[in-house]
């Protein structure tokens, strides 16, 4: 017999075993009220589950509640998120899924207005509020300025992170996801461009992301899987770039990390990015070959044999699908048909299978 289609054969990440290759990449909804998740994200993350992901994230679910990126992002600061979430997960892993969650703090592009809202900044008499970062440094000119964190303002952050980790396995996820991405808190201070500090967080950018990383790491049970998503590159002179990125993924190994989730950009406006399908997989190729880790590609990945080369070309060992996967919940049983894997379809479907 045949072997399986890579995309279509399991995984070992950390202690979960994945039953595929496919990654649902987080995407905010910009759906919730307090930072609790209801049934949009039941609905949009079971819906993928039920259609053959095998690893489910949720969207950037913030740490505490200066973290979101607006008002209506998803949170694990309180029990009664844990609570809300629970549900969720369970229903994902009810469906052969992996239950993810990515935990986020929005640094100083925190407390926007929704896209459909308009984006910019969301003042306080629309439920905004003074975000935090490295320094004082807005993201744009127009933007409130953050307070620059110290000593104590870092420690609250890491120990947010470990407090949300630790709901997040109570609540059922086997699965948590770093986002040190995308100009975000963490990645701002990785960024050169951002990272403008004097003291110990500015003489070693990595700090605060081992730090984090290692905090998740204590209280995140070995059978679970742990992930970080960085951005390899800045795309900007003076920026970050893929050396700096492996190395940093060198590290994140070292401190019990499974997987680097290989994405880009973010830091600083007004940057060009080269998006091409498949774009950030040689960086996932250089975090397998240079760090000895599992890599995931995420960007413009949109067909079964486009993720399929990714695989066998050795450049990843996952791929991550966001707007694929919104177009088409079912993408993956129809990406399985396309490849002649044989994957169950959930026996509710079964009389539309191929």
């Amino acid at each position: 017999m045949a072997a399986a289609p890579l995309l279509f054969q399991p995984l070992r990440v950390g202690g979960q075993t994945l039953r595929n290759r496919i990654v649902l990449s987080p995407m905010c909804q910009y759906s919730s009220v307090d930072g609790m998740p209801g049934d949009w994200h039941l609905v949009h993350l079971g819906s993928r589950a039920i259609g053959g992901a095998a690893l489910v994230l949720t969207e950037a679910t913030a740490v505490e509640p200066r973290g979101r990126i607006s008002p209506q992002d998803t949170g694990i600061w309180n029990d009664a998120q844990a609570g809300a979430w629970a549900r969720i997960a369970r229903f994902i892993a009810d469906h052969g899924a992996v239950a993810g969650i990515q935990l986020a703090h929005a640094g100083r592009k925190a407390s926007t207005r929704r896209p459909w809202d308009g984006g910019g900044a969301c003042p306080p008499g629309e439920g905004g509020w003074r975000p935090v970062g490295p320094t004082r440094e807005p993201f744009t000119a127009g933007a409130t300025p953050p307070d620059a964190l110290d000593a104590d303002g870092l420690a609250t952050v890491t120990a947010a992170f470990r407090a949300a980790a630790r709901r997040a396995w109570d609540a059922g996820f086997r699965a948590v996801e770093l986002h040190a991405a995308h100009g975000y808190l963490l990645h701002e201070f990785l960024s050169p461009l951002v990272n403008r500090r004097t003291d110990a967080y500015g003489a070693d950018r990595r700090r605060l992301l081992r730090e984090v990383a290692g905090a998740v790491r204590a209280v995140w049970p070995e059978e679970g899987a742990m992930l970080v998503r960085l951005s390899m590159t800045d795309w900007t002179p003076g920026g970050i770039d893929a050396d700096q990125s492996v190395e940093t993924a060198r590290q994140l190994r070292d401190l019990g990390v499974d997987a680097v989730d290989c994405s880009s950009g973010g830091a600083v406006p007004g940057v060009r990015t080269p998006e091409a399908p498949g774009y950030h997989a040689p960086f996932a190729a250089r975090v397998r070959r240079e760090a000895g880790m599992l890599a995931a590609v995420v960007g413009r990945v949109t067909g079964a044999a486009q993720a399929e080369a990714i695989l066998a070309a050795g450049d990843a060992d996952l791929v991550a699908v966001g707007r694929q996967l919104l177009r088409d919940p079912y993408w993956p049983l129809h990406a399985a048909h396309e490849l002649g894997a044989d994957v169950p379809w959930a026996v509710q479907y079964r009389r539309a299978a191929p």
